[in-house]
């Protein structure tokens, strides 16, 4: 019986995963996890990603079990590490799903030759993406560079696959590797706020499939109203088990597609519609980042490589723990250290905070953002960032600056979300939780507030902030 090795990287799951299925209805399967040392330093995975990684791999190691099989760990160079692991196991064929990231390509690329040359029938498949990057494209032939229409096009083109189930039983290798490692060896206890991560999150492709179940009964049908309310639970929270594969995407849009009358759930205006174009807009990152490699690392628009930003690292700090003096920042900046999470509205006001009023370069919060992030997205973070910044794929103009109290008294109307993560405010009367600052000294004294001592004066005035931002974009201006 032919053996097949199935490389796992961001698609830890059983169901839906074509390299896994393909490999089973060859013959015998060697399911493997490369934990890889050649990845460019600035994306190795970061703290709370690696957290994840673990108990995902954990939780498909029992998926495998369950059908006679077992996950496989190496660490290293996948080049080496596959290489031999296919001489040991006897395997004649390797098989994976595809990542988009620039280096993921590039060593992808040369993979398949190198297995190829050494007699290895190598194949990759499609397993992360509704739309590969690569057949989407404007009526010249052009990658698309804003979002609206790359939306519409998407919507025109025949329909994703319907996702697959998962394999029943897997044949082992008749010869079994003995070059191998654990999971204690692979992932050394690191990550120092993991508690608050395991209370938040169970990883996993069971937990996946049961978050998503619970969306689509209790939270789709409002999705469209409150996913933009941190203060109720309004959002999909699938955003980690998508990174991870755990969930695919096909799964997702066929599921929600399912649940809500077929073409139905598209009719504009509807929840559902507003949910699946949030997935396009997770397939518009990878679109980008596949036709525009240093996205990472350099802004869309070329200006903003002249940009001035200022270098202030008590600032970048007192950003990265919550002590900005406004309150949705420094809610969200400690919800996210705290689970590894934020809420997406709070994400893109605390982002505009860092860039716009504090005039620091969107690079430092995509790289903090990396490390702290369980759904760390390379693709998904950048167009995040670049939006946010101004210097991205976007129509919208540079002069989009988040102000941070408005933006709280909106969305946190009641100020629960601010409580919930800032409990030195917790006593705060309504009027004054987004904007301590306005409040007379006796009502923060009855709150038990002492600014400057329980929580922090503002670091900048947001109205002076706002002008220095615009000047600085009338500057870089002016340059080009």
């Amino acid at each position: 019986m032919p053996t097949t090795i199935v490389w796992f990287r961001q698609d830890l799951r059983l169901a839906d995963n074509p390299a896994l299925r393909a490999a089973a209805e060859r013959g015998a399967v060697l399911p493997v996890y490369v934990l890889d040392d050649t990845t460019p330093g600035a994306w190795t995975i970061g703290g709370a990603g690696r957290w994840w990684l673990r108990q995902s791999l954990e939780a498909l190691d029992r998926a495998l079990h369950e059908r006679g099989s077992r996950l496989v760990l190496l660490q290293g160079d996948p080049g080496v590490a596959l290489t031999r692991l296919a001489a040991a196991a006897e395997a004649d064929s390797v098989m994976w799903n595809r990542a988009y990231e620039p280096f993921a390509i590039a060593r992808d690329t040369a993979l398949k030759t190198s297995l190829t040359d050494r007699g290895l029938s190598v194949v990759s498949h499609n397993g992360a993406l509704l739309f590969e990057p690569w057949t989407v494209a404007t009526q010249t032939g052009q990658p698309y560079s804003v979002y609206t229409p790359f939306a519409k096009a998407c919507l025109k083109a025949p329909a994703p696959p319907s996702p697959a189930p998962a394999p029943v039983r897997l044949h082992t290798p008749e010869v079994s590797p003995t070059e191998e490692i654990g999971f204690d060896d692979l992932f050394p206890t690191r990550v120092v706020w993991s508690q608050g991560l395991a209370a938040a999150w169970s990883p996993g492709e069971t937990k996946a499939h049961s978050t998503f179940t619970r969306f689509v009964a209790d939270i789709l049908e409002d999705y469209g109203d409150k996913r933009n309310r941190p203060d109720v639970e309004g959002t999909s929270r699938l955003s980690p088990h998508l990174h991870w594969g755990e969930l695919s995407p096909r799964q997702a849009w066929h599921g929600v597609l399912a649940a809500c009358g077929g073409a139905e759930a598209l009719d504009p205006g509807r929840s559902s519609e507003v949910y699946l174009k949030e997935l396009l807009w997770r397939e518009f990152g990878y679109h980008i980042l596949f036709h525009v490699p240093d996205l990472p690392t350099a802004p869309l628009k070329p200006a903003f490589a002249h940009f001035p930003w200022a270098d202030d690292k008590d600032n970048r700090n007192a950003w990265r723990f919550g002590r900005t003096g406004y309150p949705i920042v420094d809610a969200g900046m400690r919800q996210l250290r705290t689970t590894g999470w934020m809420h997406n509205r709070v994400r893109m006001v605390a982002g505009s905070f860092l860039v716009k009023d504090l005039l620091e370069d969107w690079q430092h919060g995509a790289c903090w953002f990396w490390d702290n992030l369980v759904d760390a997205d390379l693709a998904s973070n950048t167009l995040g960032w670049q939006w946010v910044a101004g210097c991205g794929p976007d129509a919208a103009p540079y002069f989009r600056i988040f102000n941070p109290v408005k933006q709280g008294e909106k969305f946190d109307p009641d100020g629960a979300y601010v409580r919930r993560w800032l409990p030195e405010l917790e006593r705060l009367p309504q009027p004054y939780v987004h904007a301590p600052w306005t409040a007379p000294k006796s009502v923060l004294a009855e709150a038990g507030v002492s600014l400057g001592t329980t929580y922090p004066t503002p670091l900048v005035d947001h109205g002076e902030a706002r002008g220095r931002a615009l000047d600085a974009l009338q500057r870089i201006k002016h340059a080009a």
